[in-house]
């Protein structure tokens, strides 16, 4: 398969080592001055969303203003209505502290907050605001190492995380970043065959954001069509062991919280960024119950959808391509989209390798969503001045659109390739990479290192398995 011609050209990667081919150095310097000015650069893009929320640091999160100047963040808002500063005991043991989020985000959220020294409530929700920017930023530099780790041989594709213009306007909106992480320390355990810590580090994934659900979903399809279900089924037994250790101290001390963001799901009519606010802002608003009964229908067909496309492509999908499909699609089948689950993402796309020109115009309507947002937010109390509902109703959609296009682009993609499989590297470890004169011919990490672009280096136990067309499509 011949690589189409990307927006950024090879050669402007040169700044970050470019893309490691043919003869990558065998010495841990080569990857190493690829993924270093990455992790610099992670950090910096994280830097300047601080930076954008400028006008609220100083200001304060309060009334519409926060939402004329784009800086919202429900991080402020959190620690001001759940009571957070008063501690992580209090939140495990239900006195007080409570988060509309999965328990152990929230019980970073409650840590954190137990952190802020006393005074009045705009220093406290500064000093907040500056421990999240702050764990925000280490997340990100480990997120942008893990997915180079992960493909270590395309280490440059991470990238996509450390500049992704998504990253900067959502990276402090909430505290996404935190499962986003997980999810991606999941995947690089997986990528270097150790599925049972990939199992602990996706199952603290799913109580930190739910949506790592359908990485261990794809891992399962995969494992069908691979026959190697063994190893899939020791990843998820590790993740319900951490999982269920997670929960034990909630289940004794504070068993509400374990439910309350899916409660607070469930109640909720259809938020922003979703599909199914388009009525209520053309006056027809859906009632909650149908609303919640067409999205569990829709979320239902968007996995029904990404399990047809992992099994059956001529060849078997990479597992990032299968698990961008699932959450891509689930998203636009979600009661809410806002802004800051698009986070969800950006990984993903790095590790399938998705051309910078797409990730553009993906990450352009989604800029373009955000402003709209906050101006239709701040509109609700000055009509006059905000955006009407209308035209964000047409910034929704073309969002909407720009997530569909990401998810059929991988999923063209996967689909165009030759169901000849090539051989499979299994690098045991990210870093340095054998440069391909010194490695031994008869190794088949020689003939995938020739044709890089046809190696799932995220593959894991299913490297090497066969490749069994479960289901023909059309």
């Amino acid at each position: 398969m011949t690589r189409q011609r990307d927006v950024l050209p090879s050669s402007s990667l040169a700044v970050v080592g470019g893309p490691l081919g043919r003869h990558a150095s065998a010495r841990a310097t080569s990857w190493l001055a690829t993924v270093v000015p990455l992790l610099v650069a992670g950090a910096a893009t994280t830097a300047l969303s601080v930076v954008e929320r400028a006008h609220c640091v100083q200001k304060g999160w309060n009334g519409s203003d926060q939402f004329w100047h784009a800086c919202f963040s429900d991080l402020p808002a959190q620690y001001q209505l759940g009571n957070l500063g008063s501690g992580l005991a209090s939140y495990v043991g239900g006195d007080g502290a409570r988060a509309d989020h999965p328990v152990l985000t929230g019980a970073v959220m409650a840590w954190l907050g137990g952190l802020v020294p006393d005074g009045s409530l705009l220093d406290q929700t500064r000093w907040y605001f500056a421990l999240w920017a702050l764990l925000g930023a280490a997340l990100v530099v480990a997120t942008v190492y893990l997915t180079a780790a992960s493909r270590p041989y395309h280490a440059a594709d991470a990238a996509h995380v450390a500049l992704s213009p998504v990253l900067l306007l959502a990276a402090l909106v909430s505290p996404d970043l935190f499962g986003v992480a997980l999810a991606s320390a999941g995947l690089w355990a997986w990528a270097r065959r150790r599925p049972v810590v990939a199992g602990v580090l996706l199952g603290l994934a799913v109580v930190a954001r739910t949506y790592p659900l359908l990485i261990l979903l794809a891992l399962v399809v995969l494992g069908v069509r691979s026959g190697r279900l063994a190893a899939v089924r020791r990843t998820l037994l590790a993740a319900a062991g951490a999982v269920a250790i997670v929960m034990l101290p909630f289940l004794v001390g504070h068993p509400s919280a374990i439910l309350r963001s899916t409660q607070v799901w469930w109640d909720s009519a259809a938020g922003l960024g979703s599909v199914w606010m388009v009525p209520q802002l053309l006056g027809h608003p859906l009632p909650t119950g149908p609303t919640t009964l067409v999205t569990v229908v829709g979320l239902a067909v968007a996995v029904v959808a990404g399990t047809l496309f992992a099994l059956g492509t001529d060849r078997r999908p990479t597992v990032a391509e299968v698990v961008l499909v699932l959450v891509g699609l689930s998203l636009l089948a979600g009661k809410s989209f806002p802004v800051q689950a698009s986070l969800w993402l950006v990984p993903l796309v790095a590790l399938c390798g998705v051309r910078w020109r797409d990730h553009l115009v993906w990450a352009g309507a989604e800029a373009l969503h955000f402003l709209a947002v906050w101006l239709y937010v701040a509109g609700l109390s000055k009509p006059d001045r905000g955006l009407p509902a209308g035209w964000y109703a047409a910034f929704l959609l073309l969002r909407v659109a720009s997530v569909g296009y990401l998810v059929w682009r991988v999923w063209r993609t996967a689909s165009r390739r030759a169901p000849e499989p090539l051989p499979a590297p299994t690098p045991s470890e990210p870093g340095p990479l054998l440069d391909a004169a010194d490695q031994d011919p008869s190794d088949p990490a020689r003939t995938a290192v020739g044709d890089l672009d046809e190696v799932d280096e995220v593959d894991g136990e299913f490297a090497g398995a066969p490749d069994r067309l479960i289901v023909r499509l059309a």
